[in-house]
């Protein structure tokens, strides 16, 4: 099972810095538009991982995070995916210019959905807007169309 992070970084104007997925060879989450974060080093705990891949895509160190989540992607394309859920509204830095997986944008937290993102991404999203508890999610994909989703062991 691959382990990932994935951070949504939250600035003090109400938006969310988005990653539009262009520039990856076969990136899974190719044309869509996510938070940012990746795939767990050896050795690495969550925030450990998070933190790193925070501060390589986006140039901006993490002062505080919250540990929002536990999302599990289940396809019948890729491989099964745990991934760590997180977000940042504390940070120092300075945003890079440039990100080697997409191009780095602030969108405001009500135009999100508009964005070509996953169907799932959609259902934590709106968690993450809202203070909500630590939740686990598993999704369900045949082929790019959710199927399933679990909210704490409870289909929806």
């Amino acid at each position: 099972m691959k382990n990932t992070t994935l951070c949504y970084i939250e600035d003090n104007r109400g938006c969310f810095l988005m990653l539009h997925r262009t520039k990856k060879q076969n990136d899974e989450n190719f044309d869509k538009w996510i938070g940012v974060g990746g795939k767990f080093e050896e050795g690495e705990s969550p925030y450990d991982c998070v933190q790193r891949e925070m501060r390589e895509e986006t140039g901006l160190v993490a002062t505080n995070l919250a540990y929002r989540g536990i999302v599990t992607f289940v396809s019948n394309c890729y491989p099964t995916e745990q991934m760590h859920l997180f977000e940042c509204k504390d940070y120092t830095g300075t945003l890079k210019k440039d990100c080697c997986e997409g191009d780095l944008v602030w969108v405001p937290k009500e135009q999100i959905d508009q964005l070509n993102l996953w169907e799932g991404d959609k259902l934590f999203l709106q968690k993450i807007a809202a203070p909500c508890p630590f939740f686990s999610l598993k999704l369900v994909y045949v082929e790019d169309q959710l199927v399933k989703a679990v909210w704490n062991g409870k289909e929806q």
